[in-house]
């Protein structure tokens, strides 16, 4: 049974964890605006489905953009923040472009995207404000030193932000995952076990999504941490192995 019908922001909704969580929003009735860089992979038409392309990665753009989509969605109450990508390999084998592009993308868009949301969120009667991290917010990994820094950087932000958010009617929630099979890991040389308990599937992290956005008003639900039953990483032969770079949500 769920309760008040929310407008909800969804970024990275055309694939993986942020398509899970738009569809399973969908289903339980609430208007979801799905933001994406590519529109064509919405191949049909949904009712109370809005998809608006916009590149995050294009932050000075991002204001403006944001200014727009309130203006034509003025019930928009909840943001979740799951769009992102993930590139590993020794810090050497990053050029400043691609450590500048990671944290644009996996952190610096978050954050000026709840900056320019903030002011009417918190003229709401109730906001949501939900990011999608990782595991690697809690611990530092070997080859993923620009990868957990963008997910530390964004657990200390929303830790923060929450503080500053607890006056208001706005609930600042992160949810880390474990290895969640998406194609997120088709490029990368290293992917999830094979048996069911070595990963999460997308669904599991909308149900958590779920659950934050259902919950009751006046809870505040700080962090949640989803992990496999049993954690096992399979290295991918040279031949599978792609460049290092994958699409998160």
């Amino acid at each position: 049974m769920y309760g008040l019908k929310r407008t909800v922001l969804v970024t990275g909704a055309s694939s993986g964890i942020g398509r899970a969580i738009a569809r399973n929003l969908l289903q339980q009735g609430h208007e979801v605006i799905g933001v994406t860089r590519d529109c064509s992979k919405f191949k049909h038409k949904r009712q109370n489905f809005h998809p608006v392309r916009l590149d995050l990665s294009q932050l000075p753009k991002l204001p403006q953009k944001i200014r727009e989509l309130e203006q034509k969605f003025p019930a928009l109450d909840a943001v979740i923040f799951s769009a992102g990508a993930g590139q590993f390999g020794s810090l050497e084998e990053f050029s400043y472009a691609q450590i500048e592009a990671l944290m644009a993308l996996n952190f610096t868009s978050a954050v000026f995207l709840t900056r320019a949301l903030l002011p009417s969120l918190k003229r709401k009667a109730r906001g949501d404000l939900i990011y999608i991290g990782s595991e690697a917010a809690l611990k530092g990994s070997r080859k993923g030193t620009i990868y957990c820094a963008s997910k530390f950087a964004l657990r200390g932000f929303t830790q923060a932000l929450r503080e500053e958010c607890s006056p208001s009617q706005v609930r600042v929630c992160l949810i880390n995952p474990g290895m969640v099979l998406t194609p997120f890991f088709d490029p990368l040389s290293f992917a999830p076990g094979d048996d069911k308990s070595n990963y999460l599937i997308p669904e599991d992290v909308a149900d958590a999504v779920s659950y934050v956005i259902n919950a009751r008003a006046q809870m505040v639900i700080d962090e949640i941490n989803l992990n496999p039953a049993s954690k096992v990483v399979n290295k991918k032969p040279p031949s599978r192995a792609g460049e290092g770079r994958g699409e998160e949500h």
